[in-house]
């Protein structure tokens, strides 16, 4: 999509993304060639190694030396890309989600998860949505009534911060306290709010969604409800473009490549290396397929309703 598809059609693009999506985006807008940025990214991940026991400070750390691997010296190039605009998406934590770990944290997760089993909404009162993007422009997203909203100037003083807090899974990484330009408080992974960005997007064209599965989930904690879907009117301009089921299913472990592999394959990083790898060469034959389809006009003969 980002190697062939987008680039035949130029055009100022928004790309809007949370936790490890805000990680390909920044992969794609940091140099003139977005699949060499995305194998970049995928080489760094698929090599790193979580030995039992390890803690959420030394994997903070180590992901903040992947980020300086990937990006080396080419973080203006991210900020001011000719073709693309990066909207990172964070969650400054509230209550008991603000403390640094331990048993306050996992209470405050507790709460999290209980008040969201009863209303998605109540859960703003453990946090809170950031938007992270640069000064002056227009996001293609409507108002946003429902969680206290925070818009932040995306510069180069916290470029790096806000992606490593856009990751920073609770009890996995330490949250970011320092994000210049943005109210004092503790950042997050931005996925466990908008984990599939069901925002109000207001655009002339179509909303393209590269994705992992056919559904739109609005929150982390929403994934085992099966009746809290992606909203249908926000989502009435969304052209979602996912693996079929099928496809999935020939994989290895019959999924795509996530981190809980890292616990699956605990002392067996070869194996895990293997998995992905694979998973990696496979997707190729995804985007084959996909310009194929653009290419001859059966890309019609594909689409289904989401909702």
């Amino acid at each position: 999509v980002f190697g062939d598809f987008l680039p035949s059609a130029p055009r100022p693009r928004t790309l809007i993304g949370a936790s490890i999506g805000s990680w390909r985006f920044a992969a794609i807008t940091m140099g003139d060639d977005a699949r060499s940025g995305l194998s970049r990214l995928a080489d760094l991940y698929t090599r790193q190694r979580f030995p039992k026991g390890i803690t959420a400070k030394e994997v903070s750390h180590r992901c903040e030396q992947m980020l300086s691997e990937l990006l080396e010296d080419r973080d203006q190039r991210i900020l001011h890309n000719p073709d693309y605009r990066l909207v990172i998406v964070v969650i400054r934590s509230r209550g008991l989600m603000a403390r640094s770990g331990g048993l306050g944290l996992g209470l405050g997760l507790a709460g999290l998860i209980g008040t969201n089993l009863l209303s998605r909404r109540a859960t703003g009162l453990f946090m809170e949505r950031g938007l992270v993007y640069p000064a002056g422009d227009d996001l293609p997203v409507g108002p946003l009534n429902d969680f206290t909203t925070h818009h932040v100037d995306l510069q180069a003083d916290n470029l790096r911060a806000t992606l490593l807090a856009s990751a920073a899974i609770p009890m996995v990484l330490d949250g970011v306290t320092a994000l210049p330009g943005a109210p004092d408080g503790v950042y997050r992974d931005g996925g466990m709010l908008d984990y599939h960005l069901d925002l109000p997007y207001q655009s002339d064209g179509i909303v393209l969604y590269p994705h992992f599965t056919d559904r739109v989930i609005p929150g982390w904690f929403d994934k085992p409800l099966r009746w809290r879907n992606g909203d249908p009117q926000r989502l009435r301009r969304l052209l979602l473009v996912s693996p079929s089921r099928e496809y999935l299913a020939s994989l290895p472990h019959g999924k795509l490549p996530d981190r809980t592999d890292f616990k699956h394959y605990l002392g067996d990083d070869a194996g895990r290396e293997a998995y992905w790898r694979k998973a990696v060469t496979e997707s190729q034959r995804l985007g084959d397929e996909f310009l194929e389809l653009v290419e001859t006009g059966k890309l019609v003969d594909r689409l289904q309703p989401l909702l």
